[in-house]
């Protein structure tokens, strides 16, 4: 050990308590949100765009007033996007700031997730995976903490395979193509490829599954073997460097960039502009669309980033994928408060509390009209059984200066998921001792 980790501590230490010191006095009326952040390593990009949206919601939320009268707060660790940091960032800031009761645990990693799911499930504190996580914490009756909010793994692949589909001229069509995965070498990376291979025998496609490990740096025996194979199309499960470094690898190896499909985490201007010229017609999937056009986003601009108050560092960042994901799960966090505040009461709330406000989000048109992002959030409705809600996307198409949506809604097989689902959280309950909660008498 050198000198550089005590120190490291020590500054972080520092920043709690500054954290804390900035909070305010009137702890006894807010609602606290601990952030296990990252802004610093080879994922930089994703955490500082989602925490600085996520950030600036909660500052226009409080400059409107907060909810209901009860202010919001926040402090964040850095967890440099390693599983340990994570863990200790948890246990650092689950117990609330100054009184204020903490609402919700927001990682943006999958790591982190799996390691912080059983403790907050103990501390009865909502573990939220917006996007990504554990596919049967999709099953509220076994995990009734955990939320992998509007897109969990399985719906994203059968969303994507659905859509080639309908590329191939429909779904008996996929019978005998090729499809090659490049996935990142990490928990996140491989969660979905034992669905992948059910949904390849279902439909007939021949599978090639290839891993990149950590961090995506090196990918040249991974092109030279898509060249061999000539796969119809390519999907691209990456993270951080390891996107543009594909597209980068596509070119060289001859291999046609608008067959290539990016997954959630493969879908950012950062992903593309690294990669210049070669990531020219990359597709992409996407739970809400880039931009600035809706209500909110320009509410945020007037409050907070006009006032100097914006959370990037970088203010040509507004408006971009990873922000507006950001701003997408301010939002649905908020709602969750919200909800909760007309059941318990419009004052700072307890994990359980919100808990039960995430259960119930039930954001239709009317609803994301008022908040002024219809059309940046989906239609989401979760219940006891449903922590998902959504599982649809739409696709995106990059012309190398925007994001251009190109399909409207493609909804995940559902059906198909849910059996596979349910048996994957049995398989949990049965291993930790569980007894599934009765979903059909939750209110």
């Amino acid at each position: 050990m050198t000198h550089r980790t005590p120190l490291r501590r020590l500054l972080l230490g520092l920043a709690l308590i500054t954290a804390g010191l900035s909070a305010g006095a009137h702890a006894d009326n807010e609602q606290y949100f601990p952030l296990q952040s990252y802004r610093v390593g080879p994922y930089a990009a994703g955490g500082t765009g989602f925490f600085g949206g996520f950030i600036d919601y909660l500052q226009y939320i409080n400059a409107k007033g907060g909810v209901n009268g009860v202010k919001l707060t926040w402090s964040e660790c850095e967890t440099e996007y390693v599983v340990e940091k994570g863990v200790e960032c948890y246990e650092r800031l689950k117990g609330g700031l100054n009184g204020a009761p903490a609402a919700a645990t927001n990682p943006l990693s999958v790591g982190i997730a799996y390691a912080t799911l059983d403790r907050s499930t103990a501390d009865k504190l909502p573990l939220i995976t917006i996007n990504h996580g554990r596919t049967d914490s999709t099953d509220g009756s076994v995990f009734p903490y955990v939320f992998p909010l509007q897109l969990n793994p399985y719906s994203e692949v059968s969303a994507i395979i659905n859509y080639i589909g309908t590329r191939e001229g429909g779904a008996d069509k996929l019978k005998d193509k090729k499809i090659a995965v490049l996935y990142h070498g990490s928990p996140y990376g491989k969660e979905t490829n034992g669905v992948l291979e059910t949904l390849a025998k279902n439909a007939g496609f021949e599978l090639t599954l290839l891993e990149v490990p950590h961090p995506g740096n090196e990918q040249q025996s991974q092109w030279l073997n898509i060249r061999r194979l000539k796969p119809d199309w390519v999907i691209l499960r990456g993270w951080g460097v390891m996107n543009p470094v594909a597209l980068k690898s596509a070119q060289k190896v001859g291999y046609p960039v608008d067959h290539i499909i990016g997954n959630i985490w493969s879908n950012s201007e950062e992903d593309v502009v690294p990669a210049g010229a070669a990531a020219k017609g990359f597709i992409s999937i996407t739970t809400h669309p880039s931009g600035t056009d809706f209500p909110v986003l320009q509410g945020i601009k007037q409050s907070v980033v006009d006032a100097g108050k914006g959370n990037l560092a970088d203010p040509k960042r507004f408006g971009t994928v990873y922000y507006n994901l950001g701003v997408v799960n301010g939002i649905l966090n908020v709602e969750a408060v919200r909800l909760a505040q007309a059941k318990y009461g419009a004052k700072p709330l307890t994990g359980e509390q919100v808990r039960w406000g995430f259960e119930h989000l039930n954001l239709d048109d009317a609803r994301l009209q008022a908040l002024g992002a219809k059309g940046l959030v989906q239609p989401l409705k979760l219940s006891c059984a449903d922590h998902e809600g959504g599982g649809a996307v739409r696709f995106q198409q990059w012309d190398g200066q925007r994001w251009n949506l190109i399909s409207d809604w493609v909804q995940a097989d559902r059906a198909l998921l849910r059996p596979i689902i349910e048996a994957s959280a049995a398989q949990y309950a049965k291993e930790k001792g569980i007894s599934p909660r009765n979903c059909s008498q939750e209110q």
